[in-house]
């Protein structure tokens, strides 16, 4: 099977190339930079570049191709240590590095001689708001702040494919752990300095997935062709912000200091600070119904294999 992927130089796409790659597929991976990427990806890997100017080259590239996944879209947080804060630039940055490259796929796809019959679309949990009482599954309805927005904005980007006939299947993805990359870096730092502690009243949930669950989850709903629809991508036990702190702080033998406060965040970071003060207790219900098993179900064994690697 002829796979392509858009985004896939980022966390979830160079190890999920790897894995397809591995288990055979013939993996193509859409940049606007394939020679300075090319070092990052193993040899089975095809790097092509991707112009979102030339919607027929695009096409073409999608031709012949059974399934599309993309993982288009900036880093929420930026890429520096330092979480960059969400001005109303930044804001139409964000939503249009998801918007404008999903309808430029869609476009591509409904021009394609012969179109993939799949596209995985991501977007987050972000997508059902907040709460610390609610429980979210698939059947819930979109919040109402920033990132509600964003993700539902970001999975309308793509809908128009499933007129042409294409199986498509958003993931709703929770903050993906990896030792390396994302938000659990910015996390770990402050333990390693000694510093580390819970935010704000720490009663907020955090919702999670081992990156290894992650990679898996996407090649099962591509592999099933029962899949369509959203699927939450989160860990079926949920934690609150308080026990991820403890968690990590046992795992790395290092003391928790007092909570950082609320006020001190959104001074710091402004909006951005939502990321970590407020969260969703969202679980994988369809994922599950579906028959996909975790690997790593529970935070304190995921949290272990993900520093001890």
């Amino acid at each position: 099977m002829k796979v392509v992927i858009a985004g896939g130089t980022g966390m979830i796409g160079r190890p999920l190339s790897s894995n397809l790659s591995s288990a055979g597929y013939e993996v193509t991976v859409l940049t606007r930079t394939p020679k300075i990427n090319k070092s990052r990806f193993s040899s089975g890997v095809r790097l092509s570049k991707w112009d979102p100017s030339q919607i027929d080259d695009l096409a073409e590239q999608l031709d012949g191709a059974e399934a599309v996944i993309n993982l288009v879209g900036e880093n929420l947080a930026g890429n520096n240590l330092i979480p960059t804060r969400w001005s109303r630039n930044r804001k139409r940055q964000l939503i249009e590095s998801r918007v404008i490259p999903g309808k430029i796929l869609s476009k591509a796809i409904s021009v394609a001689s012969n179109p993939p019959s799949v596209l995985i679309q991501a977007s987050a949990v972000g997508y059902y708001g907040t709460s610390e009482t609610d429980v979210f599954t698939e059947e819930n309805a979109a919040g109402s702040d920033f990132l509600a927005h964003l993700c539902e904005e970001w999975e309308e980007s793509t809908v128009s494919v499933s007129e042409d006939g294409v199986r498509r299947v958003v993931i709703r993805s929770a903050i993906v752990l990896s030792a390396y990359e994302g938000a659990l870096r910015r996390i770990l730092l402050p333990f390693k300095l000694f510093l580390g502690a819970s935010f704000g009243s720490g009663t907020q949930w955090f919702p999670w997935i081992h990156f290894v669950d992650e990679i898996r989850a996407i090649r099962f709903l591509l592999e099933n062709e029962n899949a369509q629809g959203p699927f939450n991508l989160v860990a079926p036990n949920p934690i609150r912000n308080a026990e991820l702190a403890r968690v990590i702080a046992s795992t790395m033998n290092r003391p928790i200091i007092i909570p950082v406060p609320s006020f001190f965040l959104k001074t710091a970071l402004g909006e951005v600070s939502s990321m970590v003060l407020e969260g969703q207790r969202a679980i994988p219900k369809r994922l599950q119904n579906l028959g996909f098993t975790f690997q790593f179900p529970d935070i304190e064994p995921a949290m272990q294999d993900i520093l001890n690697s």
